[in-house]
């Protein structure tokens, strides 16, 4: 199975680290999306499916802690701090609010290469959901992932591993839209065994056992041409 390339969103205020950090990633193999400031960012996160995101503490408007916090009440994608400052307070504030890592100002690119792959690789083995909530559309769907237990009104669902995976992937990242590789990535581990058309199975038996009517789904849903989506209320 191929690699499939990640999108990373590289935001500074500094033209020159955008240029110089993004030819060294996408010469790796990333695709690389940038931002000048804050609202640039938040928009291009809005658009574009990032799968990890190297963010500046110190922007003019928007600072890089309202990006991050914004951020995380949306996502668990992964976000990396560059900061100038580099006092333990603020490298703790920058990682309590919700960053995975940081790296100070100067910085090395193959230390940010090897950050960014260690966090994307920690990423993907947490499929804890990121929010606490756990029944969808007024209770029509409950799960409790600290039991593996699903219900469909009041009735408990049998899933197999691999579903329940997949499905706590799709929860994981509210809106996200999730390729075919990504969900085989981050669901079922780099390790499995099989073809992308594979997970399509598994989209089937997840809404034969969830949705009310399998040809018109409210929680799984699909985006053509790109793949998959949780869509519960």
């Amino acid at each position: 199975m191929k690699k499939e390339n990640k999108n990373i969103l590289i935001v500074d205020d500094e033209p020159k680290i955008l240029e110089v950090v993004s030819s060294f990633l996408e010469n790796r193999g990333y695709c690389i999306f940038t931002a000048e400031n804050g609202h640039q960012a938040l928009k291009v996160f809005g658009q574009e499916n990032i799968a990890l995101v190297v963010l500046d503490l110190m922007m003019p408007g928007i600072s890089g802690e309202e990006v991050c916090q914004t951020l995380r009440k949306q996502s668990r994608v992964p976000i990396i701090m560059l900061t100038a400052k580099a006092d333990e307070n603020n490298l703790l504030n920058g990682l309590g609010i919700g960053a995975d890592d940081y790296i100070t100002k100067p910085f090395s690119l193959k230390e940010l290469h090897a950050r960014i792959e260690t966090v994307l690789r920690r990423s993907s083995d947490d499929l804890t959901p990121l929010t606490i909530k756990n029944s969808w559309n007024e209770g029509d769907l409950y799960i409790d992932f600290a039991k593996n237990i699903v219900k469909k009104g009041q009735k408990i669902v049998n899933l197999t591993p691999n579903e329940l995976k997949i499905l706590a992937a799709l929860i994981k990242y509210p809106g996200k839209v999730f390729t075919r590789g990504e969900l085989i990535e981050t669901a079922l581990g780099s390790n499995f065994d099989g073809y992308d058309r594979a997970v399509d199975s598994h989209i089937k038996n997840l809404r034969q056992k969830l949705e009310d009517d399998p040809k018109s789904p409210v929680y799984v849903l699909t985006i053509h041409g790109i793949g998959y989506k949780f869509g519960g209320e």
